[in-house]
């Protein structure tokens, strides 16, 4: 990204440098290429978030207007249940007509169970055969109802290979509201979580989270260190290319 959070294309492998445990390693693989995404469109359906029911819809309906034709997407609504918008013998569709019908039995009641809708999605994502994998959890970041804890889903979340980007809808005066859980989700995957101030900027947000699935650089090292024993290793990926000024990175 740019000074302008703007995501900077047309970079080469050696604009990059990849670190592990603060040292540099050498890359062994480059790619800046559209490939096949799995989304997961994870809906908040709680009374919470009936007044913002038809913008929720319209939201994710945005998003599937604007993904690539090879992607596969399904749908998770919660509210105390957690309920797939897709038969149960379709774990993903690529058809915008199907993923239309998902969203449109979403009628706002009941309470929040966040946490779970995460969880199941997540799980249900090993199903998925694509390298990339999404989640775009749309809700006001609220739980009264889950079984599984905060802490226990951003467990999740570190271990899985998904991408979590987030739309949080509340009002300001919203009991249920909860942005900092949202924020830490999309941080710990390296997504972004979006706060729009106006529900007419939910479109665009979509648009904008579409491009971003998009627009991503992969890339692989074969560590200089061979570690023994269950450690995590800390790597951070640096970018600069010239005449491009300062450019930030965003990692998974």
């Amino acid at each position: 990204l740019d000074r302008q959070n703007m995501h900077v294309s047309g970079l080469s492998e050696d604009d990059f440098r990849v670190y592990e445990d603060g040292v540099l390693q050498q890359i062994r693989h480059f790619s800046h290429e559209d490939s096949p995404v799995t989304v997961g469109l994870v809906i908040d359906n709680s009374s919470s978030m009936a007044r913002h029911r038809d913008d929720v819809i319209a939201a994710a309906l945005a998003f599937t207007d604007s993904r690539n034709s090879q992607d596969q997407a399904f749908v998770v609504k919660f509210n105390e249940r957690i309920t797939f918008g897709l038969p149960p013998d379709m774990p993903f569709t690529d058809q915008k007509l199907r993923l239309r019908q998902a969203l449109s039995g979403i009628v706002a009641s009941g309470e929040t169970a966040l946490y779970d809708g995460i969880a199941a999605a997540l799980d249900h994502l090993k199903q998925s055969t694509r390298d990339k994998r999404v989640l775009i959890l749309i809700s006001d970041g609220g739980d009264n109802a889950s079984v599984h804890t905060s802490a226990q889903v951003i467990n999740m979340a570190q271990h899985s290979t998904a991408i979590i980007y987030v739309i949080g809808i509340f009002d300001e005066e919203d009991d249920d509201r909860n942005p900092a859980i949202l924020r830490r989700l999309a941080k710990e995957t390296g997504g972004e979580a979006f706060f729009p101030q106006s529900f007419k900027d939910i479109g665009s947000l979509c648009e904008e989270i579409a491009h971003d699935i998009r627009d991503q650089y992969t890339l692989a090292y074969v560590p200089t260190r061979i570690m023994h024993g269950d450690r995590y290793r800390t790597i951070k990926v640096t970018a600069n290319a010239p005449g491009r000024g300062h450019l930030s990175v965003r990692t998974r």
